[in-house]
């Protein structure tokens, strides 16, 4: 798929981050946008900054509701009579806990959304993305959806969730007219931190030490990705970086990485408590 204009483009989590400027720059190359996010005011905030050029349906639903997700893939196709692009990209992320500390309402919250949330994106669109000559199914994974970090064990777990999805889907749409396209992205800077179940000092630390590429830097990769019909697309070069390390040396790039996010962390933490 090399053009998107009057593209039928559906995009969860468009209330901010990624999924906004996904939704900002398809609307630039002339696309036709369904938009979901959980929080109706950052949803409207986005389909206000899109601006009466472009023509929006917009629907506030938490993706993990499965009757909902259902009902805004019909929706969609009734209101356009097409669909060409789906992109799952919502999510939600979670503090530092080891796994036998950790509340399991809050790992069943992480994969509700996170994977679960894909699942039901990807059942739901599917069907009619395959009646198009050209479409593509776009599910954002992570970087912790590439190697095992520490005390996060459900946001990777819901990650490689849905990379493993993902390579599934790829393999049975090998030979359809619909590409599967599996996002990995790396230090963007957007609310996933500050927006955690339980936000405290540490998603700050994670947010200023770690997430420094924008939104709109992400946006454009995934859809020269999508152009360029790349299976996996690794955002930021600490992801291409990541992704290689621990496909070379699994254990080894594991224990690596972990080191360095740790640092990190602790770095932003020291400079937290001096500004206190």
């Amino acid at each position: 798929m090399k053009e998107f204009k009057n593209k039928v483009v559906a995009i969860t989590g468009a209330g901010s981050g990624i999924g906004r400027a996904l939704a900002l720059a398809f609307a630039k190359e002339g696309a036709r946008l369904a938009l979901n996010e959980f929080n109706p005011s950052t949803l409207n905030e986005t389909v206000t900054l899109i601006g009466k050029g472009s023509e929006v349906f917009a629907v506030a639903f938490d993706v993990s509701d499965k009757d909902s997700m259902f009902s805004f893939a019909k929706s969609v196709k009734e209101r356009f009579n097409q669909v060409d692009i789906m992109i799952n990209n919502a999510g939600i992320s979670i503090g530092e806990y080891p796994l036998h500390e950790m509340d399991l309402n809050l790992f069943e919250r992480v994969m509700d959304v996170n994977f679960y949330g894909m699942l039901y994106g990807s059942r739901a669109f599917i069907p009619y993305l395959v009646q198009q000559p050209e479409a593509a199914l776009v599910n954002v994974s992570s970087v912790f959806g590439l190697t095992g970090i520490v005390h996060s064990s459900a946001y990777c777990a819901s990650k490689f969730a849905v990379y493993g999805l993902n390579q599934s889907l790829i393999q049975e749409h090998k030979n359809s007219t619909l590409t599967i396209h599996s996002v990995h992205p790396g230090g963007i800077r957007t609310n996933i931190a500050r927006n955690a179940v339980d936000y405290n000092e540490t998603h700050e630390a994670f947010h200023q030490q770690l997430l420094k590429l924008s939104p709109e830097y992400a946006a454009n990769v995934i859809i020269r990705g999508i152009r360029r019909n790349k299976k996996r697309i690794l955002i930021g070069a600490e992801a291409r970086l990541l992704d290689f390390i621990v496909r070379m040396f699994p254990l080894l790039g594991g224990y690596l990485v972990n080191s360095i996010i740790q640092k990190k962390v602790e770095a932003a933490r020291e400079m937290i408590k001096r500004k206190a």
